[in-house]
């Protein structure tokens, strides 16, 4: 029989269904059992087990493709849940607790903590798809943050020259450009002349040039400063 993740079987035990609850230590002759039986946490392949039946049975996987990672196991009792997490904390997991309306929760947040555990389970074809999603999904916003860096540059780039022209017009405005050393007069003529371009690239442009990165930098720097004298009315030279 092929199982179709859309249906929902059904398996009734109608014969001895209370020596299969006892032997999961789910029943035991009297109440349902609030808590994990002791004989499960003994090997490492019935933890593994437990987790796997937990799993099917009350568990679930957040879409990595459109939320955060989140994967959890519900459970009514709170002793259980809280020995869930403890099985879980054996592997490392970083499992923690937490309280719903209508019971309790053991929650992973971390996506490699999420795929050890698919992987404990045993459900590996779960965890290599989950895998490539998060390895396309981190890859996405490596670049939308490269993206958003180089904007944010670029951003700044284009204000900072922005100012730079505005100081040179106001120097040209009240002074001329021809009063100002040979050295800061070459600099911003450039800088007029290209007003999009990087400081190293003004660098190569500039009459004389090249300059380095810090020594365009350094002319502009006298050039805002002496620009900044000017606008409050301070006239002096400028060397």
């Amino acid at each position: 029989m092929k199982l179709k993740k859309n249906n929902l079987y059904i398996l009734r035990v109608e014969n001895k269904a209370s020596l299969l609850l006892d032997d999961l230590g789910i029943f035991d002759g009297a109440q349902i059992v609030e808590r994990v039986p002791n004989k499960m946490l003994t090997e490492d392949a019935q933890i593994r087990s437990y987790l796997r039946g937990a799993f099917l049975a009350s568990g679930s996987v957040n879409n990595p493709e459109t939320s955060r990672y989140h994967l959890e196991v519900y459970s009514l009792y709170e002793n259980h849940n809280e020995m869930i997490a403890e099985m879980m904390n054996k592997y490392h997991l970083k499992a923690r607790t937490t309280k719903r309306r209508s019971g309790y929760i053991t929650y992973l947040k971390e996506a490699e903590k999420i795929a050890d555990f698919l992987q404990l389970i045993g459900a590996t074809s779960s965890m290599l798809k989950f895998e490539d999603i998060r390895i396309v999904r981190d890859m996405r916003n490596s670049v939308n943050r490269l993206v958003n860096c180089e904007n944010a540059n670029l951003d700044k780039v284009a204000n900072a020259a922005s100012k730079q022209i505005e100081n040179i017009k106001l120097i040209d405005n009240v002074i001329g450009l021809n009063k100002l050393p040979p050295k800061l007069g070459q600099i911003a003529r450039a800088r007029l002349k290209h007003p999009e371009v990087s400081l190293k690239e003004l660098g190569d442009l500039v009459e004389g040039g090249p300059i380095s990165k810090s020594g365009v930098n350094h002319r502009l720097r006298k050039i805002n400063e002496y620009a900044g004298k000017l606008g409050q009315g301070i006239d002096e030279t400028i060397a």
